[in-house]
């Protein structure tokens, strides 16, 4: 059992699995990285294989700056590479950069369309027809009535002269035209509004 009394293993989403077809590596490496400081301290000792005066170091460094979360940054990374593989702990390390803030248009478009879901999960989905889109839509039309970022375009509007509107991590102004360029892995467009807010949008 964890600190709090639940079940190890388990998120509110189900198990976690150490096969990539049920628990992808991006979800797989965020279990780890959010687990609580008291667990980690604890995992790091079971599911390593760092030697004890290297964890001995870290536990005193997490005490000192405890909001580095520097327990959960190695325990994630050494259980990662070791499941899955430095490249796929590299890629969860991107995706959750795309998420939390740091993240470019080239990770995004880098990113396989099972990770993109996975990063995404949870995140307000819409669709909008293939015809429609190739046919051209407006971009304060996309961004409020097919992406629901936004009750109206007046209040789109004012958002976008604000800087407050990203395509794909991109800032755009109202001038911005949807291309088939604009599209992940050839179906999706991600909208931003402000820091913390996305919506997902599925061409079909």
């Amino acid at each position: 059992t964890k600190a709090d009394g639940s079940k190890f293993g388990k998120t509110e989403s189900g198990n976690v699995w150490l096969d990539p077809e049920k628990t992808s590596p991006y979800e797989f490496y965020q279990f780890w990285l959010n687990v609580s400081d008291e667990d980690a301290a604890k995992y790091i000792k079971i599911f390593t294989l760092l030697p004890k005066d290297e964890i001995d170091k870290l536990v005193v460094k997490h005490q000192e700056e405890p909001h580095l979360r520097l327990l959960q940054k190695e325990l994630a990374k050494d259980i990662t590479c070791r499941v899955h593989s430095l490249e796929a702990y590299n890629s969860a390390v991107e995706a959750s950069q795309i998420l939390f803030g740091k993240g470019t248009t080239e990770m995004l478009k880098n990113m396989d369309e099972k990770t993109l879901l996975s990063v995404f999960k949870g995140v307000p989905q819409t669709e909008v027809s293939r015809d429609e889109f190739d046919a051209g839509i407006g971009i304060l039309d996309f961004i409020s009535a097919k992406a629901g970022a936004f009750k109206s375009n007046g209040e789109a509007r004012r958002m976008l002269k604000d800087n407050a509107v990203s395509i794909n991590k991109a800032k755009i102004k109202e001038s911005f035209e949807l291309t088939s360029d604009s599209l992940l892995n050839d179906k999706y467009v991600l909208v931003q509004k402000g820091k913390k807010n996305y919506f997902l949008v599925k061409v079909v």
